[in-house]
């Protein structure tokens, strides 16, 4: 076991680094076994040594946990950037024996009373807050785990956890596998009126890389959404949409093939029985458990609230469009793959500006100098790529984190979309920050991942501005992870932050993306070099709320969704959640439905990721994200003392303090709704 390349990093500066290349699928599971089972033999040697203080309790721990994380993490992220048949074998083997050490750890009884004994020992008084917060949330996490249920219950919550492991991961294979098995391949150049050059360019290497004639579309994001943005060919939009909207379901071009209808059932059923167990109404009640909000009546509340706030001006920016387009075009049954379409023909009408038109000021190389810059302003750092760090892809770089010109983390960027890698934009948690037991710092590292056009023909690839904001976006949460000042790993970074607050740094980076000081850092003309002329700048600042409200209602539709469904279903069957869904539709969407939409089959935020009853939380840290970032709007938006204090009082702390607390450190008063609506361009309509 000694020389499985998963239990050995690769030294380079200031980092201990994953070996990608050494990661073969048949070193996964003895690797990660041979983990669970030295953490085991800690976990009962310190609980029967019986010295319950810091240093022989969690130090130990921590230190066993971090070698277990630093051997997963690289495989359960190659899993999703470099997906193959055997590595997903691999990773699936691992999923079980992962959940049943998971509830083992969060059962155990007498790892539970040593946490007890040590806040209740002459040492708590001595602890730093951040020490303090830790043994509160693992406290916490004990009694959510069970560990105060009787034998048969645990049992049983350690089946659903197991089970639920495991369908999460199914829905994700899935949603993979459909997006996958699907392409469109055109051979006539005239079905593709009104696409961008780039696009078709796009579709051309891919259908040459697959040896054939023509253009071959998928739908991965940057080949889908072109098409339905640009594409004057109705019937090949309709004909992409309903292969996307109908992904991993029952009806649409691949019905049946790749269906999580019934993965949904299964999950559904199981979080309510696993939320009972433990005491709580529903699952909703179970997930809030963690977050900032304190029902789920609050969460209701603000949810409708904000569509009280929002849905007149929605219904009539969508009236507006449609009468437009009747009026320009004569098109009387606007349909959902026409809102794109003719939502950029409007825009372009307005504002004389497209995201396409933007392209050539945002090549990426000199989007990711300017986010570095923009970062390396606000929070006095700097970045450093180094070339000498093994990756898994020719196109992802790593870079270093630099206060004063020595390192204080890293991190992968990995931009593009490729065969292989799942879609989105998400950053994940390569090495944490931790205080080792011989006095040094592990120094934390990030993945950040988008799925890009990747460059073609030698060129760098053009970002839209809703891509650049994306970017943005990942990286507001990969700095809160690397500046993280915390040395307790539960509680450094983005670790123990409340779900429903953790978008605040990512939603706040957001901003710098519209302020034209911003802009100047970011753009600049791929064949010139010339930045975004002022009339350019202009124009997109008075697009920036084009449709804002009919955003606001469709991210309120799947918040509302998503929380209703974890709060008032038992139990149910597809056809119940395609009802709530259209109830909540009938209720909040302002756009025309379609009976085949099954949104819900490839809504992997709820059903494979971490966002169960909690989608919400976009919403949530927006008003948090929008009411901080009005501070620089006061104080100037590259102030450097608010962006000291943005980075020591949010960046830094982590989930070692309240979220809310952290907030009114930083702002001087609790959060207020208001900035969200004015940022967004909502005014309310009597």
């Amino acid at each position: 076991m000694a020389d499985n390349p998963l239990l050995k990093d690769s030294p380079v500066g200031a980092f201990e680094l994953p070996r990608f290349s050494a990661i073969k699928p048949a070193h996964v599971e003895p690797a990660i076994r041979y983990l669970l089972e030295a953490y085991k033999q800690t976990v009962e040697t310190i609980v029967a040594q019986g010295q319950y203080d810091w240093d022989h309790l969690v130090m130990p721990l921590e230190a066993v946990g971090d070698r277990l994380e630093r051997a997963w993490s690289p495989v359960s992220h190659l899993n999703g950037v470099a997906n193959t048949a055997a590595l997903r074998e691999a990773y699936e083997a691992c999923l079980a024996p992962l959940s049943e050490f998971s509830t083992w750890m969060g059962q155990h009884e007498g790892l539970f009373k040593a946490y007890q004994a040590l806040k209740e020992s002459p040492q708590w008084s001595k602890l730093s807050s951040a020490q303090q917060r830790m043994v509160e949330n693992s406290l916490r996490d004990f009694r959510l785990a069970g560990v105060d249920l009787p034998d048969e219950q645990k049992q049983r919550y350690g089946e659903i956890s197991q089970r639920l492991s495991e369908l999460s991961n199914r829905f994700s294979n899935q949603l993979l596998d459909a997006t996958q098995g699907w392409t469109r391949l055109v051979t006539d150049e005239e079905e593709l009126a009104g696409l961008p050059e780039s696009a078709k360019a796009s579709a051309r290497v891919l259908a040459e890389s697959k040896n054939l004639q023509g253009w071959l579309f998928t739908l991965d994001f940057p080949s889908l959404f072109p098409v339905l943005a640009y594409c004057d060919n109705r019937k090949l939009r309709e004909e992409l949409y309903t292969a996307n909207i109908t992904r991993a379901s029952e009806v649409g071009p691949q019905a049946g093939a790749h269906d999580n209808g019934p993965v949904m059932e299964e999950i559904l059923a199981l979080r309510q029985e696993q939320a009972k167990l433990l005491g709580f109404s529903t699952y909703a009640e179970r997930s809030l458990a963690t977050k900032m909000a304190r029902s789920p009546e609050e969460v209701l509340g603000f949810l409708k609230d904000l569509g009280k706030r929002s849905l007149p001006q929605a219904r009539q920016e969508f009236d507006a469009l449609q009468q437009w387009v009747e009026e320009t075009y004569g098109l009387t049954d606007l349909q959902p793959w026409d809102i794109n379409y003719y939502g950029e023909k409007l825009r372009e009408s307005r504002y004389a500006i497209s995201q396409e038109a933007l392209r050539p000021w945002f090549p990426a190389p000199k989007v990711i100098e300017g986010l570095l810059d923009v970062a390396s302003t606000l929070f006095e750092i700097s970045f450093e790529a180094l070339d000498d760090v093994e990756t898994w892809h020719p196109d992802v770089r790593f870079y270093q984190v630099l206060r004063a010109g020595q390192p204080i983390a890293g991190f992968y960027l990995d931009l593009y979309a490729r065969e292989g890698k799942r879609g989105g934009a998400w950053m994940d948690g390569c090495r944490g920050r931790r205080l080792t037991a011989d006095k040094t710092i592990q120094l934390p590292v990030a993945y950040l991942t988008c799925n890009f056009t990747a460059p073609v023909s030698g060129q760098p690839s053009l970002l839209t501005h809703d891509e650049v904001t994306t970017l943005f976006h990942e990286f507001g949460h990969g700095l809160h992870h690397m500046l993280t000042q915390v040395d307790v790993a539960d509680v450094a970074g983005i670790n123990g932050v409340a779900w429903d607050a953790v978008e605040l740094p990512s939603q706040f980076m957001e901003n710098f993306c519209w302020e034209q000081a911003g802009l100047a850092k970011i753009a600049g003309h791929i064949d010139t070099g010339e930045p975004l002329p002022d009339e350019m700048v202009d124009k997109l600042l008075a697009a920036k709320n084009f449709q804002s409200a009919m955003q606001m209602v469709r991210q309120l539709e799947f918040s509302l969704f998503d929380f209703r469904l974890h709060h008032e279903l038992e139990a149910p069957k597809t056809q119940d959640i395609q009802a709530l869904l259209d109830e909540v539709r009938a209720y909040i969407s302002v756009v025309p439905l379609v009976s085949f939409n099954r949104f819900q089959n490839s809504f992997g935020h709820i059903f494979a990721g971490g966002y169960a009853a909690g989608y919400y939380s976009y919403k949530w840290a927006e008003v948090l994200s929008a009411d901080a970032y009005s501070a620089f709007e006061e104080e100037g938006t590259f102030n450097a003392d608010t962006g000291r204090r943005f980075r020591e009082c949010i960046l830094e702390k982590g989930g070692s303090d309240d979220a809310l607390n952290l907030f009114v450190a930083f702002r001087g008063r609790e959060p207020q709704v208001d900035a969200l609506l004015r940022h967004s361009g909502i005014t309310e309509i009597q």
